[in-house]
């Protein structure tokens, strides 16, 4: 049965009407009747078990995340989620690889992408990474793909990772096919495995309450929107990032009410700024998942050279290699300080200062804020 909803909808031409989307470019968020100091405001949150201090996961694209930068995250209050399926469970020491990727001009570079990921996934050093980032103490954050979920499984939970994340351009929990063999049950998964787990990606209300309904922790929310992401100008498929995580935010609370139970949702993509993010949680987001603003970091493994898993699919490559500015380490990309009012560095100053500026003490309280409308470029 389709889900019903009220959206308002345009008209394109006499025969086709489409919704009005919105990216955070057009969003402002109002000023309340209170203010308090920054310093009194609380941005962690808990997903299942595990509780963090800041709102963050780093991506698990392997520009920006690595063993180290995954304890390194995790050390300054938020967690880094590795991929299984990059160069770091492909080849022992992938140095001179993330050299190779580093060297790489932005823009598309398949060719050059697909070389470096010719090496087949080994499932010894699936185990040995989690091994690793579990020796740090820290949550241990790993991804996979749902193509490549059953096959890596065993190992994946043979090693025990804290949590799983099940990540594609886009993610359905009902996926239609008649090849061979039979597409991932995302729900049967979810509901046997004891790890809580993150599915994503969505972008509008009935695929977010559909992977919600498969008992997952969380859902990532954002198809086309990252940096590196081709996937609109090669499909056409996406939606705008701010009416996406709205539509996400109305989907939990449908789930909430039928099985009172609360389903994360986190934004992924589309967030440069601390004002990105603040927009973000008072869409309705519970996190963030950053790729390009941590890639700034001095920590990054590729030098501020970023690139999307999908830039390298054998038949339909959907993404591009960009390069950022390298600004600081870690520490000082999250918490500064800045070195220029853009907004690109303490993001997690500038969410805290956003909500201290309307009076909200936590992000749960934050995500009532009121926002206005306005003109502005979709992101």
């Amino acid at each position: 049965m389709q889900e019903e909803y009220s959206v308002q909808e345009v008209e394109i031409g006499i025969g086709k009407s489409g919704r009005r989307g919105y990216s955070f470019d057009e969003l402002t968020i109002l000023p309340s009747r209170r203010t308090r100091d920054a310093d009194q405001v609380d941005v962690s949150w808990q997903l299942d078990a595990y509780r963090f201090e800041i709102p963050v996961i780093a991506a698990p694209l392997d520009g920006v995340t690595s063993p180290g930068t995954a304890a390194a995250m995790g050390r300054l209050g938020g967690v880094g989620a590795l991929n299984l399926e990059g160069l770091w469970t492909r080849h022992e020491d992938p140095t001179e690889l993330l050299e190779r990727a580093a060297s790489l001009l932005p823009g598309d570079r398949v060719v050059e992408l697909r070389d470096l990921y010719k090496a087949p996934v080994r499932t010894d050093l699936v185990s040995e990474r989690i091994r690793q980032i579990r020796e740090s103490g820290e949550t241990v954050c790993v991804s996979v793909s749902p193509a490549n979920t059953e096959s890596l499984l065993p190992h994946i939970t043979a090693a025990e990772p804290d949590l799983l994340l099940i990540q594609s351009t886009v993610t359905s929990a009902d996926h239609v096919s008649q090849g061979d063999p039979e597409p991932l049950d995302l729900k049967n998964l979810v509901r046997r495995l004891s790890v809580p787990v993150v599915v994503g990606g969505c972008a509008s209300f009935p695929s977010a309450l559909h992977l919600m309904r498969t008992g997952a922790a969380g859902v990532l929310v954002g198809v086309g929107s990252g940096r590196t992401a081709a996937t609109r100008d090669v499909l056409g498929v996406g939606g705008p990032q701010a009416t996406a995580i709205s539509d996400a935010r109305a989907a939990r609370m449908r789930h909430l009410d039928e099985t009172g139970v609360y389903c994360h949702v986190i934004s992924d993509g589309g967030m440069s700024t601390a004002a990105d993010i603040a927009k973000a949680v008072v869409c309705g987001a519970d996190a963030v998942m950053l790729g390009a603003p941590l890639a700034q970091a001095s920590e990054a493994p590729a030098n501020g050279t970023i690139w999307s898993m999908s830039g390298m699919h054998k038949d339909l490559p959907r993404g591009m290699v960009d390069a950022v500015e390298t600004r600081g380490d870690l520490e000082r990309i999250l918490f500064g300080p800045a070195d220029r009012a853009d907004g690109g560095v303490n993001l997690i100053g500038g969410l805290r200062k956003a909500m201290a500026l309307t009076g909200y003490g936590t992000l749960k309280e934050f995500q009532k804020a009121d926002l206005t409308v306005s003109g502005g470029t979709s992101r």
